[in-house]
């Protein structure tokens, strides 16, 4: 049983609760009872769903419930409306965001949401990040400037205590000057046309406060004595004088990608108001109209810093940090701003960012989280890039959603969501695989595939444009460079992915991860750092943090979760087990480390003291984080550590405190045996995979993307009385061979995937097939009929050939066609009534679906393109009709060679990936590309194939 996640009214949070009740005792594949295993159910959640952009809200009713059928009959579940830039030519169609207008449409997709059983989810923004228009300068984003000033006994400042604004403006894809904006922003009547990146106006910026330090580091506060005229009135007394005057800056973010009545400024992410601000016109909007069905806001990357300089203040900053802190930050600005001692710097940086981090979390995304609420809506949240430990903003949000490739990075959204129980986590998928029009659906496997495995479970394709019905083709396109649109040539074949995603998530939804170990993320090393940046960001491309402790664990088959110092203090010790909310865990790993706050390692500490085992990568962390009570708190941390004594061992060290224990050490497969956490073997056979956990047993999804095929016995970390295949490409299962009760044979084939289940008792279900190749192959040669089924520009005539090779070595029409061609063959195959066949397409341009004598076999998305022939389908006479789909890419090279002008959009267009595919207006352009080789290329073979098992 699943509760739905579309819900109504206030009970989000009652409902949430609920729901992770229900998922911690349902059952994943089998009936109670029941000996026969069965697939998880199917809803709109387990179903992938898609960011779908509304270019300039540009939409109609009609429009969108084709759209939205559309996209429920590829096997979608949900979509996400995103607002942004326009079209040119529809100016008079676009709806301004927000509007009366626009809240009908949304009122009106919401409920074609509801009749199509489609989820909806809105983004907060037209753009990202959030803002508009409705935002002033008093809530945009705020950047902090200083000046020093140097006086000596007796001596008066000549200088006026100001700070002029340097004028700044950043547009998208063209030049503007500031001469050309217009202060307030909201006043600019072209913001489309201007597509104004960041602004900033010269001004002078409000004076937050003026300290003078002596050389005894004694300090005066000189901000009341700064008159109207921005003139000191203060005579220095005894010994030289540093005054620092801190000014609070506009940072100028403007956001990014808005549409009609979403551009001007982004918010202050630190400040409760100006994210209530923000939010508020929402609520003005919707209190006539019903938003009931919405699951929830949606909240892109933290972008606010890709800009000139970064947004590192707030008019409240120095009350917040005393509160957060403990101290006065007044008396420690050189220290801030890197000039005092190399420590003392580094201890006022890290509680500077601290507090930045506070502020993130506090002030911002619970504010907007608890906002939500009251809208029966949660919040999925893209916490990456933030300047704060995203493992608390991810487990702030309802659902945590990541992007990227980099595991360590994807695991930093599905660690928050395993570790603070929340049922679903979600990537953006498919971004930029490729170049424009160049990227296929093996592709597209494999970037799902990689997220699965690091514990993603609710895909979100990026993503599907709303495009007019009649609009010519390609119809209107976002500038990422995959294009999950129904112009795609592999739009039909799409559906395939969509149901294979939907099986893999089946199972994964209704699992809990059974990871075996926790890593402290060390968050006060890096907020330690002193460098010619105020603020740190997490979640990079690239996370340096536990680097190479992390790519051991992955690379060796360890599963593990990071945890953040907020989260270790929720963590609970159950029968030596570590418990964070239902999980269980066997050990905690800190890894080297120089900061640690004091409470974090006392409890560390106090979990092992109940019987929890803690490994310390090689010693305890050097020193205590932070700067206020330092002392006080170096004593404490000094007494923990005499307190425990260690036992010298080969490979480590080991001390038994009251329960539990804590081993000191390198991070190898010795000192982890030494926890009972032994390391999969699937790594070592270059298979990726997730380990998860239901009522049946524990359960595998494996996947290869290896260089070779895998075909043997690999011993798992789970035993049980049996094992069933699930196969979420076909849908297909059956039992596995098993011996020594922990031993599965496996066959898996590139790019191929395999669900394993554990069960406690015999499942009555015939055993899923292992294949071994006979030496008899038969090719297959004859006259392929070759006939254009759909695509364009135009249907090309059939044609029959001898030989397979690329259809655009055919004629000049076919060197421009994007579409699918059937291919049949018919012919007398000597075959063996008693044996199956695999058949081998050889090479495929890009996609392949095999039809046998009429009846559907499969399709195949590739790396490979093989599948069985079953023996009962084949005759002594047999039509084999193979239908092949290529990219859109020949047919864009077409388009270009012609002029048609598919590009017309505002702001960034349609930006290329690769720099050598810009044209001069800074566009994408295939006009120099050559058409991409397409269709069947074979040699297409039957191997003879016997079923081990039957």
């Amino acid at each position: 049983m699943k509760i739905k996640y579309v819900i109504e009214n206030n009970k989000f949070l009652n409902i949430i609760l609920i729901f992770i009740s229900v998922l911690t005792f349902s059952s994943c594949s089998v009936k109670e009872n029941n000996n026969i295993p069965e697939w998880p159910k199917i809803n709109n959640e387990t179903k992938p769903w898609t960011r779908w952009w509304w270019h300039g809200s540009a939409v109609t009713k009609e429009g969108l419930t084709s759209n939205l059928e559309t996209i429920e009959e590829a096997g979608l579940g949900g979509v996400e409306i995103t607002p942004i830039y326009g079209v040119k030519g529809f100016e008079d169609k676009d709806i301004s965001f927000l509007s009366t207008e626009w809240m009908e449409i949304l009122s009106y997709t919401l409920q074609e949401g509801e009749r199509l059983k489609l989820g909806v989810d809105l983004a907060n923004a037209s753009g990202w990040p959030f803002g508009g228009p409705w935002i002033t300068a008093d809530d945009a984003c705020k950047n902090v400037k200083y000046k020093i000033f140097e006086l000596k006994e007796g001596e008066k400042l000549k200088d006026k205590i100001e700070f002029i604004q340097e004028p700044l403006v950043r547009a998208v894809g063209h030049k503007v000057d500031i001469s050309e904006v217009i202060f307030p922003i909201s006043e600019n009547k072209n913001l489309q046309e201007l597509a104004l990146d960041q602004v900033r106006f010269e001004k002078k910026i409000p004076l937050q406060t003026l300290i003078a330090y002596n050389q005894l580091n004694e300090s005066i506060d000189l901000t009341d004595k700064v008159d109207e005229n921005n003139i000191l009135n203060w005579t220095a007394s005894k010994g030289e004088w540093k005054i620092y005057a801190v000014f609070q800056g506009w940072h100028g973010k403007m956001v990014e990608r808005a549409g009609k009545g979403g551009e001007g400024n982004v918010i202050d992410h630190f400040s409760e108001s100006a994210a209530k601000k923000f939010l508020e016109v929402f609520d003005n909007n919707a209190k006539n109209i019903s938003v009931n069905g919405l699951r929830t806001f949606f909240n892109d990357s933290y972008e606010v810093d890709d800009a000139l300089g970064e947004a590192d203040w707030t008019p409240l900053f120095f009350e917040e940090f005393e509160k957060l802190r403990g101290y006065n930050l007044k008396d420690y600005l050189p220290a801030l701003f890197g000039n005092n001692t190399k420590e003392m710097n580094a201890r006022v940086i890290c509680d500077y960012r601290e507090t930045i981090s506070d502020l993130l979390l506090e002030r911002f995304t619970k504010v907007w989280g608890n906002w939500a609420k009251k809208y029966g809506a949660g919040i999925r949240n893209q916490a990456h890039g933030s300047p704060a430990n995203i493992l608390d903003l991810y487990s702030a949000s309802d659902i945590p959603e990541t992007e990227g490739t980099n595991p360590m990075r994807i695991k930093m959204a599905s660690s928050a969501g395993h570790v603070s129980g929340k049922p679903l986590i979600a990537c953006e998928a498919s971004t930029w695989l490729d170049e424009h029009f160049l990227s296929n659906l093996a592709q597209v496997k494999q970037n799902i595939d990689r997220y699965f495995v690091n514990g993603v479970n609710h895909i979100v394709y990026h993503g599907t444009p709303y495009s007019p019905k009649n609009e010519e083709w390609p119809g209107w396109m976002f500038y990422a460079s995959v294009h999950f649109a129904p112009t795609n040539t592999w739009w039909e074949e799409f559906k395939t992915i969509n149901s294979y995603v939907t099986n893999c998530q089946s199972f994964l939804q209704n699992s809990k991860p059974a990871n075996d170990i926790l890593v402290y993320f060390p968050i006060y090393d890096k907020w330690s750092e002193v460098g010619s940046s105020m603020l740190q960001h997490f979640g990079k491309p690239e996370e340096d943090l536990t680097k190479s402790l992390s790519e051991f664990l992955v690379n060796n088959g360890y599963t593990f979760d990071y945890i953040s110092d907020r989260q270790i203090l929720d963590l609970k010790t159950i029968d030596n087990k570590i418990i964070s909310d239902d999980l269980e865990y066997k050990t905690i790993i800190i890894p080297n480390c120089n900061y640690i706050p004091l409470k974090t390692i006392e409890k560390i500490i106090d979990l092992a003291k109940k019987g929890a085992t803690v490994i310390l990568e090689n010693n305890f962390p050097k020193d205590i984080s932070g700067f206020n009570n330092l002392e006080s708190k170096r004593k404490k941390y000094l007494s923990l550590q005499n307190n425990i004594s260690f036992t010298e061992n080969e490979n480590h060290s080991i001390s038994k405190i009251n329960k539990g224990k804590i081993i000191k050490g390198a991070v190898d497969k010795y000192i982890l045996s030494e926890v009972d956490v032994l390391p999969e073997e699937l790594s070592e056979n270059g298979i990726w995979f997730h380990k998860t956990k239901n009522l049946n047993g524990y359960n595998y999804f494996l996947t290869n993307w290896s260089e070779k095929d895998i075909d043997g016995w690999i011993n798992f970390n789970s035993s049980s009385n049996d094992a069933v295949w699930f196969d979420p490409m076909l849908k297909s299962e059956g039992k596995a061979k098993i011996r020594n009760n922990s031993e599965v044979y496996v066959q898996l084939k590139k790019g191929e995937t395999l669900i394993l289940q554990w069960y406690d008792n015999s499942q009555d279900i015939d055993y899923y097939p292992i294949y071994h190749s006979s030496e008899e192959i038969l090719m297959l040669t004859g006259e392929w009929n070759i006939e254009f089924i759909n695509g364009g520009p135009t249907i090309p005539q059939a044609y029959k050939t001898n030989e397979l090779k690329s259809w655009t070595e055919k004629s000049d029409v076919l060197k421009g066609f994007s579409g699918t061609a059937k291919y049949t063959l018919v012919n007398d195959i000597p075959i063996a009534d008693s044996h199956d066949y695999l058949i081998d397409l050889g090479d495929v341009k890009e996609i392949a679906t095999i039809y046998l004598n009429d009846k559907k076999i499969s399709t195949l998305v590739g790396p490979e393109f093989k599948t069985i022939l079953k023996k009962e389908y084949l005759k002594k006479k047999n039509k084999l009709e193979i239908y092949v789909t290529n990219l859109m890419a020949n047919r864009i090279i077409d388009l270009e060679k012609r002029g048609v002008k598919y590009k017309k959009f505002y702001n960034i267009n349609f930006a290329a990936k690769k720099r050598e595919n810009l044209d001069a207006d800074g566009t994408f352009t295939a006009k120099n590309w050559k058409p991409l080789i397409s269709g069947l290329l074979g040699p297409v073979k039957l191997i003879e194939v016997e079923s081990e098992i039957n």
